[in-house]
């Protein structure tokens, strides 16, 4: 991993993107996650609340049809992400309890927030104050 990767926190969606849809819009996000481009930054509470959602009635139908395990979609989380320690609460709060913890870290290590969450989505300048750059996709050249 280059010692300038951009550091990223990506929300529950885009995770679901790139490990359980292969949205070929992620391919970008997937390649430079995979090699080591970016670095992915996750808490328990994040992976925790990915193993929620992959608990969904319309999520877990798609995973038995691709035989998908959900043993096997955590060991990729944890394979690609880097667990780091919940931070503190950052000053800015988003109207959605369940995604501030994505702020919170985003914040804490002033990442690119990749979120398609429009309540996420409309921090972008109350983060930016901060440091933080937010998108709904992977839109920075050097994650291409």
């Amino acid at each position: 991993m280059a010692a300038d990767a951009p550091v990223l926190v990506i929300d529950t969606n885009i995770v679901l993107d790139l490990l359980v849809f292969e949205d070929p819009a992620v391919v970008p996000l997937r390649d430079a996650v995979h090699q080591g481009r970016v670095v992915w930054l996750a808490t328990a509470a994040m992976r925790k609340e990915f193993e929620r959602v992959l608990g969904y009635a319309q999520i877990a139908r798609r995973l038995v049809a691709r035989q998908l395990p959900v043993q096997d979609l955590l060991a990729q989380f944890d394979h690609w992400s880097r667990a780091v320690p919940q931070p503190a609460r950052a000053t800015v709060r988003c109207g959605d309890p369940d995604d501030q913890i994505f702020v919170d870290l985003a914040v804490a290590h002033q990442a690119h927030l990749l979120s398609k969450d429009a309540l996420v989505l409309r921090l972008r300048k109350r983060l930016a104050a901060l440091g933080v750059v937010v998108s709904s996709m992977c839109d920075d050249e050097r994650l291409k």
